[in-house]
This record gives C-alpha cells, sequence and structure tokens, in this order.
C-alpha cells in the first residue's frame, strides 16, 4: 500500500488479485466485505468498490445481491489441464500459465519487480493533448519515426558503428520482427545457429520455417567450445547467427571476453549474417561489459529486441536495426501491414529521450540482483542438497540441475498440482538436450513467503528420481 506511483484502487486490486490466486478450491470463495476490506486497508469504501469493480469487469470475481463479491473457481483444474494436454509438455505450460491461482516459478519477466507502465501511460495521456487528432496510422508504415529515431541513437556508437532511424523498424513484438528477418533473408529451409539453451519460442518458430536449427551447447562457465564451433561451421553453410548480444537469457550467463572475442572472429572469418538478440543484454549486472556487436563486422550485422522486457508489459513492441536488405525488408513490413499505436510509440521515444528509461534500468538492476542473490541464498540453504546452479550475471532467472537422475515432467507436473508453474529445461532445445534442468525466476512476488514454494520444489524432485 505504500507504491506513491500508484492509484489507492491500484493497491487494493493486487492485494485482492493475490487473495484470489490463492484460493485452492473448486468452488467460489468469499471475499472479505467493502467495509471490512476499507477498514483491513485503512482506505475508503468508496476505493474499495472501485477494485472489485474493476475485478468483476475482468470475470475474476462476481457480486451476489444481499451476500457480497466472490472469487470465481478456476473452469480447469490442475488434473484437467494435465489430462487435455497429454504429452504435449509446451501446450501444458501455456495453459496453466493462463489460470488464476498459478505461481509462475519459471517466468522470466524482469518487470514484475519494476516496470515503466505507469511513466509511459502517463506520458501517453500527455501526448493526446498534444495530438487531438488521431495520427494516421499508414504515414509511417515502418514505425514512429520518433521511436526510430530515439533506437538509433542509443545503438550508435561511433562514426564506424551508426545507425540512422531509416535502418529501424518496429514491429508488434519480438517474434513478428524475427518473422521479418527469416523472410526477407529468404531461409525457409536454411540452417540457423542458435546459442543453447535457447528461448523455446524462438526454437518453435525456426522449426515452422523448416530451418535447421543448429544447438551451440553453452559449457559450464558460460563458454562456448570454439574449435567445436570452428568444424561445424567448416561443415555446412550456416544462413544466419542468432545470438544473444551479451547475456543468454535462459541461463542468465555471459560468454567471457576471451570467448566473446574467438566468437566474432569465427563469424566474420566465415562471413556469416548475425542477428543479435539484444532483449536481454541491458538486464547484464555488469553494464558497461562489451556486447556481441561491437566485435561483428557491420557489413553482416542486424539486431533484433524488445522493448516489454526492460520497459513492461504495456510496451511489447519489437525492432529490428538493418542497414541491408532494405528492399526485402520494407516488403515484408508492408505485406504485415503492423497496425501500431502511433502514440503508444511516442511516448517510449520520450521516456527515451528525457532519461527516464536509463534511471529505470538503473534500479531494475539493482533490484534484479538483490533478489538473485537472496533466491541463490535460499535455494543453496534449502535445496542445496537437490539442485546445482551458477549465481547468474544479470537477467531475472537462475538456470539451476538436479543432482540426481529425476523425471523432470513428473516434477512439473508434481508442481502443477499445487499450483506451482515451472519451466522444465527440455523447452529450451530441439535436440533433446537439458532434461535434468529448469529455470527458477527471482522476478516474482517477494511480499509472498518463497521458503513454501521451494519446500514444494524439493519434494516434488525427491518424488520423482529415478530408481
Amino acid at each position: 500500500m505504500n507504491n506513491k506511483t500508484d492509484f489507492a484502487y491500484q493497491a487494493v486490486y493486487r492485494y485482492l488479485v493475490q487473495l484470489i490466486n490463492e484460493q485452492v478450491a473448486d468452488t467460489s470463495q468469499r471475499l472479505p466485505s467493502l467495509r471490512q476490506l476499507a477498514k483491513r486497508l485503512h482506505v475508503s469504501i468508496s476505493t474499495v468498490q472501485s477494485a472489485y469493480t474493476l475485478l468483476e469487469k475482468e470475470g475474476r470475481i462476481c457480486s451476489v445481491p444481499k451476500s457480497g463479491y466472490y472469487a470465481l473457481a478456476s473452469a480447469v483444474g490442475p488434473d484437467a489441464i494435465l489430462d487435455e494436454a497429454g504429452d504435449d509438455l509446451l501446450g501444458c505450460l501455456y495453459s496453466s500459465a493462463r489460470r488464476t491461482g498459478m505461481l509462475l516459478l519459471g517466468n522470466d519477466e524482469p518487470c514484475v519487480l519494476k516496470s515503466l507502465d505507469t511513466a509511459l501511460l502517463a506520458m501517453e495521456r500527455e501526448l493526446v493533448r498534444h495530438y487531438p487528432r488521431p495520427v494516421d496510422p499508414a504515414f509511417q508504415p515502418f514505425g514512429d519515426i520518433e521511436l526510430r529515431t530515439a533506437l538509433a541513437a542509443r545503438y550508435t556508437v561511433s562514426t564506424q558503428r551508426c545507425w540512422l532511424p531509416e535502418n529501424v523498424y518496429i514491429g508488434p513484438n519480438l517474434l513478428g520482427m524475427l518473422k521479418i528477418v527469416l523472410e526477407a533473408l529468404q531461409l525457409r529451409g536454411a540452417t540457423v545457429l542458435v546459442m543453447s539453451p535457447c528461448p523455446w519460442t524462438v526454437l518453435r518458430l525456426l522449426q515452422s520455417f523448416s530451418i535447421r536449427v543448429l544447438e551451440v551447447p553453452l559449457e559450464p562457465g558460460g563458454a562456448i567450445n570454439l574449435q567445436a564451433l570452428d568444424q561445424a561451421l567448416l561443415g555446412e553453410p550456416v544462413g544466419l547467427a542468432l545470438l544473444p548480444s551479451l547475456l543468454n537469457a535462459v541461463q542468465g550467463s555471459c560468454l567471457p571476453l576471451h570467448n566473446r572475442l574467438g566468437l566474432a572472429e569465427l563469424l566474420n572469418r566465415y562471413r556469416v549474417w548475425v542477428l543479435e538478440s539484444d532483449s536481454h543484454g541491458e538486464l547484464a549486472f555488469d553494464a558497461a561489459a562489451d556486447h556481441l556487436r561491437d566485435l561483428i563486422d557491420p557489413g553482416r550485422l542486424m539486431i533484433i529486441g524488445s522493448l516489454d522486457k526492460i520497459i513492461g508489459a504495456e510496451a511489447p513492441f519489437g525492432y529490428l536495426l538493418c542497414r541491408h536488405w532494405r528492399s526485402q525488408c520494407q516488403q515484408q513490413m508492408l505485406l504485415h501491414s503492423f497496425g501500431l499505436p502511433p502514440l503508444r510509440q511516442k511516448a517510449l521515444a520520450r521516456l527515451y529521450s528525457n532519461g527516464l528509461v536509463d534511471q529505470h534500468l538503473t534500479e531494475l538492476r539493482r533490484l534484479l540482483e538483490c533478489h538473485m542473490l537472496n533466491l541463490a541464498r535460499l535455494l543453496e540453504h534449502n535445496l542445496g542438497h537437490a539442485l546445482q546452479f551458477e549465481i547468474p550475471s544479470g537477467g531475472s532467472v537462475i538456470w539451476a540441475q538436479s543432482l540426481q537422475s529425476v523425471d523432470m515432467h513428473r516434477v512439473f507436473e508434481h508442481l502443477l498440482r499445487r499450483r506451482i508453474v515451472i519451466a522444465p529445461g527440455e523447452l529450451f532445445s530441439l535436440q533433446g538436450y537439458y532434461r535434468q534442468h529448469l529455470r527458477i525466476s527471482y522476478a516474482i512476488d517477494w511480499s509472498q513467503d518463497v521458503v513454501p514454494t521451494l519446500d514444494a520444489l524439493g519434494e516434488a524432485l525427491h518424488q520423482a528420481r529415478h530408481c
């Protein structure tokens, strides 16, 4: 209730969401009355009424005349989700993550800890007064010029490594922009190199293009076996290398500098087109570290990213920086005809230009590192006998491996019945790697007691051990 950037009803709303999410029964449960909640939280009855009205519009609760408000039970329980999904682990994960009352322990949402959504929406409201007439979205089919200019400036570091607004394209999300690249470079049926573990959304999209995915697994310590990569590049032509700018978002590791230099030397020598993924690059705790793009031949470099991981859910936009393939990229953008809200893009540009994004990132990295150390301490104390992990260099997750052979599907199912959703490691590879791994997020609601959740994870790992 002490977040000064929120209205009072928003704090009450969040409190009620927690109450609703904690329900485990399959029947509707009664919520506190307006008067009870107003007294408990020291707010007015009208403030509580506003929060209840919002939840009712969202379909989370219902009002019963002369009885009060009730939290609606989830229409589908964990057992029904498991039965419906069958062997489709990814489908089961997505289905369960959408259900009320689930604790998303395997999520990758850094801005859960701190977002710029409130500042973004405030800036958008201010811009509405400056632009009373609707802006014609067809006027700028490749994205709003202000946002394109802001992103071009952010990635320009020298006269040799500079970007212009005409090199920048804005789309609805990261996957939308990745599709633009795959189509523009005509990569259907080609070979694409990725660093493994790799986000499952990227892997499944590459699969849908009939692309052969060449996975380069990271070794302990987060380095790449350069000798093995050299042999792989020598053995077959690679149409594109899709690699993180600095931070592997799944593992939370950064390539050591000497390894990064060796990787860039190989890619430059084999003249491989590089698509640098930068959605998590600014979430590395060492913000001054060199990015891969600083070492890659500028003549074969493109950059892709999204804004939601650093700003929040109200900024889902993806972007592409590409000096080459101009006519192909423009053609694909026109074919897709992305309809993006112009004022939202302008508001984002203003947040970059007035320095709020940089201030936010400084605080977000501090919060992430603080909670990472806290979760690492708890994991070591409570699950040190069951899991091993390395301290991440950034991001919002810890990549952990079971010390004993376990059936991670059973772990997933056991926790799902406890309304806890994890991300099993096998989802991050098409080659069957990481069957003993899982991703654990520290961008979670720390106002709740995390220890019982970790105890449930330990119990699930114990029960799923192979004899």
